[in-house]
């Protein structure tokens, strides 16, 4: 956190891709100086580029949504490429002064993909189609991995149930839970 800023908690997103399906979900929780909640009902995962990806933010939401814009920008100027346009927010985050202050990460998938990135540049692919971010993003990424290798469940399940677990152990993340699910054009729904 940068000084002179009032530090926000709150923030638990994940993302499953399987299958030809790619689901996300958020809590609603916004906590201030970790110990008021502010906010209960907070929407993190917004759809892109016509609906085709997903994209959620951890961190400063004024950042998070600044960075959200952005990279809907760069997927319209590479037709949609979810690698492509994470390369050049990333170059872009990391070298632009403006860009550089901004206190967020972006979890953004498509029905193939699915990324992590940050300001320092980073665009991480999990290998095993799971990711989380936020404050109870461990606690939800742990409980998404046990369900996608213990369990048949459909992604948007798996991203609900572990979602919901993390909001039984972090104090900084709700149950009030908001899960979308993208599918692969003639996948089985």
């Amino acid at each position: 956190m940068r000084p002179g800023r009032e530090p926000w908690h709150g923030t638990t997103v994940l993302a499953v891709v399987k299958d030809g399906r790619a689901a996300m979900g958020g809590d609603g929780q916004v906590t201030m100086a970790q110990q008021t909640i502010i906010k209960q009902s907070a929407r993190k995962v917004r759809r892109l580029l016509q609906g085709r990806v997903l994209a959620g933010f951890a961190g400063a939401a004024a950042d998070g949504l600044t960075l959200l814009e952005r990279f809907e920008a760069k997927l319209e100027a590479h037709s949609g490429s979810l690698p492509r346009a994470a390369a050049e927010l990333a170059r872009d985050w990391r070298t632009d002064r403006v860009l550089r202050r901004l206190d967020a990460l972006l979890l953004v998938a498509d029905t193939a993909h699915l990324l992590v990135l940050s300001g320092n540049g980073e665009i991480v692919e999990p290998d095993d189609g799971v990711a989380a971010i936020g404050s109870g993003g461990p606690v939800a990424l742990a409980a998404a991995r046990a369900l996608l290798r213990n369990t048949t469940m459909e992604p948007a399940r798996i991203v609900e149930e572990a979602l919901t677990i993390a909001a039984g152990i972090d104090i900084y993340t709700n149950d009030r839970i908001v899960v979308d699910q993208l599918e692969e054009v003639g996948s089985k729904p």
